[in-house]
């Protein structure tokens, strides 16, 4: 069965997938439409619905399964669909919004294994029974969020694959620099973004929460850091928990992007640029996976707006892989 990203310019469609997001707007002459992100597993694209009635508002919103037919058009250079027609999908069509997301290129299995198999090499008591303890917590939540509502790693185990991949780069790095700390550096990781389970709503039409909205993750995480340590009567102004706080608190960079803290210690300054370097590189990779060789991809606005290019011949490493 084809899906979002298998029709090309101007062919016809007519598909099932899922409406991610949809905004209401007015045209320049004051009529109300509907500006959507339909979904599928493979990707999203953008669409307005034009001269919308109040039940279109009602009908449409985000997590409605529809069934979409139009054709594919573009939009100063990115892919956009033109609707003919919209409807909910019926009782007897797939209509499960949760086999229209996106999902983590690796098995929720592998991603629990490898995540167990880094809590054994955090080594400090205190940082082990913290990171275990709110874990413990999140851990269902965790293997199922995204980590993002859009930019990187926005699907379905996205927050799991996140956090794994920037553990991945973390055991390279801290074998190259030796005098990294790499119980800190590891439990860092793990709960920089964990407060995303709360933070956004889940994988399906990811919306951010009230509480997202007003507090935001790295205070959440490290409100649960402070939760941890008085359940488990540890003590929160010892030196290895304020470098456990510091390493979340700063892993944004820059107080301009949400950090009350830059980072001051290296274990924090790595942290951040690995996140920087693992999301920048989801965010290219998933603008390349719908560009045809030879062409450039579709402006990334949280990358400076700019566009990328595939290039034509194939990367020896990944034949062989």
């Amino acid at each position: 069965m084809k899906k979002i990203y298998d029709y090309q310019k101007d062919e016809q469609v007519n598909l099932h997938v899922l409406i991610k997001s949809a905004e209401e707007k007015v045209t320049r002459t004051n009529k109300p439409y509907l500006s959507f992100i339909f979904q599928d597993t493979s990707g999203e694209i953008s669409a307005n619905y034009w001269d919308i009635t109040t039940e279109d508002r009602e009908v449409f919103k985000p997590g409605t399964v529809i069934k979409l037919e139009g054709k594919r058009d573009e939009y100063k250079g990115s892919p956009q669909i033109r609707i003919n027609s919209i409807r909910p999908a019926k009782d007897d069509e797939t209509n499960n919004p949760e086999l229209y997301v996106e999902r983590a290129p690796v098995n929720k299995d592998k991603m629990v294994e490898e995540f167990n198999h880094a809590l054994f090499d955090i080594t400090n008591a205190n940082m082990n029974r913290i990171v275990r303890f709110i874990m413990k917590k999140y851990q269902h939540d965790f293997f199922q969020s995204p980590a993002a509502k859009t930019n990187h790693h926005a699907f379905m185990g996205g927050l799991a694959y996140h956090t794994i991949s920037m553990l991945r780069i973390s055991r390279s790095l801290s074998e190259l620099y030796s005098d990294l700390d790499v119980s800190l550096l590891f439990s860092g990781i793990i709960l920089h973004d964990v407060g995303k389970v709360v933070e956004l709503s889940g994988p399906t039409a990811t919306e951010y929460t009230l509480e997202g909205k007003l507090i935001g993750h790295i205070v959440m995480i490290n409100e649960d850091i402070v939760r941890a340590c008085k359940e488990l009567k540890i003590d929160e102004d010892h030196e290895d928990v304020l470098l456990l706080k510091h390493v979340v608190l700063a892993h944004h960079g820059e107080l301009e992007y949400g950090s009350p803290v830059r980072p001051l210690i290296p274990e924090a300054e790595i942290i951040h640029y690995i996140d920087q370097i693992d999301a920048k590189m989801n965010m290219m990779h998933t603008a390349l996976r719908k560009t045809e060789p030879g062409e450039f991809s579709d402006k990334i606005w949280a990358m400076d707006n700019r566009s990328f290019y595939k290039k034509n011949y194939e990367n020896p490493s990944s034949q062989s892989s």
